[in-house]
Formats: structure tokens, C-alpha cells, sequence
């Protein structure tokens, strides 16, 4: 596959690691379309780079199906689906409010791990239908996990479980795809400079980049972006995670 002939929709397109994918595929000539719940900032962002906007919930069924049946309606076909739409809480299990709510774990398992697995399987049915390349591609799916997955910090229970499940689940869902050639893969960012980190102090942000072995800096999306359109194009990757973090284990 060629990231210059792909189409590709991507949520939580309208900010910080989506946004930043959104704009560098386009750069590559890919044609985009954003899913986001931000009805601002998206069409802004999607003018922008030349591409288009479905205002979509990723956690809602029928959002899901509209925004893939707007995407073909105006792309034509799906090649690739990035995964970006996510949230994250700083809550411990037990705190000095008590006991963990269960809402916000919910809501978290509910944004980041089954709105991936909503918008991969709709994805993918699109996929399957495309006329397959010589090796019999047809299209991926990149969804985006953590680092907490594998070394979640104390607050993060409901984040490293919702970034672990979606670990989890890229091997399966790539053995249950191979037969449409449709690829998925993940990849597990580190500490990047998205708009929530940019609000930080800066004596925060520089000891956030400390813990970073090499190199000492917070990652920039645009590297991820990069990363995203490199698995477009490399055929054999496959039912992998990737992690993008410098060499850094959180403790």
C-alpha cells in the first residue's frame, strides 16, 4: 500500500496525536477524513488539510456507521483507520475522595477500548470490499495503546486497562482479519507534547523529558504520524505493537 493513494479515516483527527496524523498523511496525499466529537475545531482542521469531517462518538453504534457511510461517500473507499480518539483521569483505586467512581472507569473503557474496537469493525467491513492489491491487501487498521499498558503509573487503573485491552486485542483481531487482508496494528506512545501536556508548567514538561533516556525531549506528534504512515506502507507488519517512547519504562 502507498500512503499517497490511501484513504484514510482518522479519529479524534481535530487535536494532538490524530490531528497531527490527519495533517501529515494529507501532506503525503492521502485523502482524509477526521472523525471527532470537537464540531469546531474538525471542520477547521479538515479545510484545512484538504479533507472532510464527520462529527462522530465513537462509543455510540450509529455515530460509528454514519460517519464510515459519510467517509465512503466522499472518499470513495477506506484504506486505513487510525485509531486517535481517547481520554485519560489521574484517579487512584482508592484516594482521599474514596473509592475510585465508576463512571469515570467506565467512560474510559468505554472511549478507549470499545470505541476502537466500534470503529475498527466498521472499518474493516469496508475494507473487505475493496479490490485487493497484488499481495492481497486491502486495508489497515492502526490503533493507538500507551505505555501504561505495560507500566501504568499509580491513578492510571482505568487508563492502563483501557490501553491494555486494546494490546490485547491487536493479534486477534489481525488473525481474525487476515483472510480480507485487512492489517491491524497498534502502536504505544510515550509522553508526547499533546494540547493536555502543552498546559502543563514548563518546569513540569522539562521533568516529564528528563525521565526520557534518550532522546531527553517530549515526543512530537508528528512523529507518530510518521510512524502511522510508515505501517501504511510496510505490507509486513502485522498484529505487532509498536511503542514510540524514547526508552521510556514508567515506574
Amino acid at each position: 500500500m502507498q500512503l499517497s493513494t490511501s484513504a484514510a479515516i482518522i479519529t479524534g483527527g481535530a487535536s494532538g496525536l490524530g490531528e497531527a496524523t490527519a495533517r501529515y498523511f494529507a501532506e503525503q496525499g492521502a485523502q482524509v477524513t477526521i472523525l471527532d466529537r470537537d464540531a469546531e475545531r474538525g471542520p477547521k482542521v479538515a479545510a484545512e488539510i484538504g479533507g472532510h469531517f464527520a462529527e462522530t462518538d465513537v462509543t455510540d453504534e450509529a455515530s460509528v456507521a454514519q460517519a464510515v457511510e459519510h467517509a465512503m461517500s466522499k472518499m470513495g473507499r477506506i484504506t486505513a483507520a487510525v485509531n486517535c480518539a481517547g481520554i485519560a483521569y489521574g484517579i487512584k483505586t482508592v484516594g482521599k475522595d474514596g473509592p475510585h467512581p465508576l463512571d469515570a472507569f467506565q467512560r474510559t473503557i468505554d472511549i478507549n477500548l470499545v470505541g476502537t474496537f466500534n470503529v475498527s469493525r466498521l472499518a474493516a467491513a469496508e475494507m473487505a470490499k475493496n479490490d485487493p492489491e497484488p499481495d492481497g491487501a486491502r486495508g489497515v487498521i492502526i490503533n493507538t495503546a500507551s505505555i501504561a499498558a505495560f507500566d501504568g503509573q499509580k491513578g492510571q487503573a482505568a487508563y492502563a486497562a483501557s490501553k491494555g485491552g486494546v494490546v490485547g486485542m491487536t493479534l486477534p483481531m489481525a488473525r481474525d482479519l487476515a483472510s480480507t487482508g485487512v492489517r491491524v496494528m497498534t502502536i504505544a506512545p510515550g509522553i508526547f507534547m499533546t494540547p493536555m501536556l502543552a498546559g502543563l508548567p514548563e518546569e513540569v514538561q522539562q521533568q516529564l523529558a528528563a525521565d526520557v533516556p534518550n532522546p531527553a525531549r517530549l515526543g512530537d506528534p508528528r512523529e507518530y504520524g510518521r510512524l502511522a504512515g510508515f505501517i501504511v506502507e510496510m505490507g509486513y507488519l502485522n498484529g505487532e505493537v509498536i511503542r514510540i517512547d524514547g526508552a521510556l519504562r514508567m515506574r
